[in-house]
């Protein structure tokens, strides 16, 4: 049987990955809510990260479901930052290794640095600290976004990257005014990917597609610089479902064309999966109907709000030159941008 170590080394940056350790470095000890995703998550994470390396975590679910008094699942170590300080703690603590083997107090080697933050402390609050983080090439750091949608932590408020027409405690429905929450979600892989040429990788991937998810977060600890991986994680308390649904969620939203899995790695932008079929026509989207009527925070939702809703999705899908990341829907004629303009580059996953 293979060691950790020798599995750890067979693992490369191509799009298919090979072999997995057997070792979790994300275990039991944690609290999390029965049918957790984002708990999958980092387990995936850690998997495929390895022994070396460090993890900081801002608050959040992730944070304080990890901190059972005189209990942890981390078995790599782990620091709990600020809800907005995801990027400059992922950055800090790539510098100051660095420093440290610069001066030799420990072993030139690589020791993975990954800071996760959740859609508000991410997408909203840290927002700014990860754009400086993703600016900075000189040390090698992955920032991991776990979207559930909401502020789950404290009871459930809008963020930035909340559905349009969702319930939360922030945005109730009533007989008066049945849709509170008129912002659509906030989409932040392609923000980031667009306005840092500096990043090295940027994806959008999703809890349900495991492998997807651990090919992307081996891909950025792999290709080095600053990097960025967003997944979408269904929250049975946020989202009012039963548990037992959550990866059927997951794997609902791809299918229904709402989460959208893709890379961009140093200029290429490239789809995976269920996306990848959906993009080239193999397979047709799902109504989004199926998708939100599962879910207790879309329960006053009538034809007329899955019309809209669907009408969004379908425009994305439609109009946009690339579905999920580009909201423009045409170019310049004097543009010569060859055969590959509306799509970019899909990948067989």
């Amino acid at each position: 049987m293979a060691t950790v170590a020798e599995a750890l080394a067979d693992l490369s940056v191509g799009r298919r990955l090979k072999v997995l350790p057997l070792e979790e470095l994300y275990t039991s000890g944690h609290r999390t809510c029965q049918g957790c995703e984002s708990a999958l998550v980092m387990r995936y994470m850690a998997k495929v990260a390895g022994p070396r390396t460090v993890v900081t975590g801002t608050t959040g679910c992730m944070y304080v479901a990890n901190t059972s008094y005189n209990s942890t699942p981390w078995v790599v170590p782990w620091a709990h930052t600020q809800l907005g300080a995801a990027g400059s703690s992922a950055l800090g603590t790539a510098a100051g290794l660095e420093a440290l083997m610069r001066k030799g107090k420990i072993p030139r080697e690589k020791i993975n640095v990954i800071a996760f933050c959740s859609d508000g402390g991410g997408g909203d609050m840290g927002l700014s600290g990860i754009s400086a983080a993703m600016q900075d090439t000189r040390y090698n750091l992955l920032i991991l976004l776990y979207d559930n949608e909401s502020y789950a932590n404290t009871d459930i408020q809008a963020s930035g990257m909340t559905p349009w027409g969702a319930v939360t405690s922030f945005t109730p429905s009533g007989t008066k005014k049945k849709i509170s929450q008129h912002r659509w979600k906030k989409n932040v892989p392609a923000l980031l990917m667009a306005g840092h040429p500096q990043g090295r990788y940027f994806a959008s991937a999703s809890s349900g597609f495991g492998m997807d998810l651990m090919e992307k977060v081996r891909i950025a600890l792999d290709v080095g610089g600053p990097t960025f991986v967003q997944t979408h994680d269904p929250c049975p308390k946020g989202w009012d479902f039963d548990p037992r649904r959550s990866h059927e969620l997951a794997i609902l939203a791809v299918e229904c064309g709402i989460t959208v899995l893709w890379d961009f790695l140093e200029g290429e932008l490239r789809y995976q999966g269920v996306t990848r079929q959906l993009v080239e026509g193999a397979l047709k989207r799902r109504p989004v109907a199926e998708y939100l009527q599962i879910q207790g925070r879309f329960a006053h939702f009538g034809d007329e709000e899955i019309d809209y809703f669907q009408s969004q999705i379908d425009e994305m899908w439609e109009q946009w030159l690339l579905p999920g990341v580009l909201p423009a829907t045409a170019i310049p004629q004097e543009l010569e941008l060859g055969t590959a303009a509306g799509r970019g580059r899909s990948e067989d996953v």
